[in-house]
């Protein structure tokens, strides 16, 4: 794969061609956690098998772990096999919402070493543009599949690591919530408002272009520099409200063949939480 991303027009044609893949429908809503599930029911890419951000790519939250926290990595293999996911099976996810959700399953694939895993750009919406068929109702189950877990593609940050880091001059923080959660105003999700001292914002709907598919490569590439200045990308950890939308950023950095930058999964959530990190307001 050259590409983390695959057009609706290209994954139409290989599952015209019978290519052997993995589809997997990552909608979701957090104001309603069932809704998702219900637009799968309705509609779908013909064979996808849906995954749910809470049950599916979350393990259990402890009060201290924020709203997203990961599950064990043999977990959550185990899960994916057991849904009919192999070794050397490609998989496509997809989602609604400009990749938010998606994203999130490609980055947790590449965390459990799995490199064949794609993001379909601009959803369902560019299936659907493209003339792609709908299916309704229930997938047909497949047979269990064998996932195994290999060393991690990705990097992945604890909050003392966080925490340890902050103020380092060659690190820098990238939060990809909307401005205003940033600035610490119009808090619906979490306790208590504000950011990560030192983090710069980079809302992840400023990877998008207008139709919802991602800027092109080139575009993302000029837009993440100016952010990173001097440093590579291995000095960036991307974080967002519950580890979701910082997945996105991650996928624009390879859409834009910057990888390296680390993920800190707690995010906001889990941040805000502990009574020794700092808060910050305002921009």
């Amino acid at each position: 794969m050259t590409s983390p991303l695959i057009s609706a027009p290209a994954l139409r044609a290989q599952l015209a061609a019978g290519a052997r893949l993995m589809v997997f429908d990552c909608r979701f809503d957090l104001a309603d956690p069932a809704h998702g599930e219900a637009d799968h029911l309705a509609w779908h890419i013909p064979g996808a098998v849906y995954l749910h951000l809470d049950r599916d790519l979350s393990g259990l939250r402890d009060g201290r772990n924020g709203r997203h926290p990961l599950p064990g990595r043999a977990a959550f293999a185990a899960r994916l096999a057991a849904l009919g996911c192999h070794d050397d099976l490609p998989v496509v996810a997809y989602d609604a919402s400009g990749g938010m959700y998606a994203a999130r399953l490609w980055w947790m694939l590449r965390w459990l070493g799995h490199s064949q895993v794609q993001v379909l750009d601009g959803g369902l919406a560019a299936w659907d543009s493209a003339g792609g068929a709908l299916q309704t109702g229930p997938v047909a189950p497949r047979l269990p599949g064998v996932l195994t877990v290999r060393p991690p593609l990705v990097e992945l940050l604890d909050f003392d690591n966080v925490l340890g880091g902050l103020g380092q001059p060659g690190r820098l923080i990238v939060d990809a919530r909307a401005p205003d959660r940033f600035r610490g105003e119009n808090e619906t999700l979490d306790p208590v408002g504000g950011h990560i001292p030192g983090a710069a914002n980079r809302c992840f709907r400023d990877n998008l272009q207008p139709n919802g598919e991602f800027k092109p490569a080139e575009q993302l590439h000029q837009e993440w520099q100016q952010l990173m200045g001097a440093r590579p990308a291995s000095g960036l950890v991307q974080q967002c409200g519950s580890g979701v939308t910082a997945c996105h950023n991650l996928l624009a950095l390879a859409v834009a063949g910057l990888d390296g930058s680390a993920l800190y999964a707690g995010s906001w959530s889990e941040w805000c939480s502990r009574d020794n990190a700092p808060l910050a307001v305002g921009a």
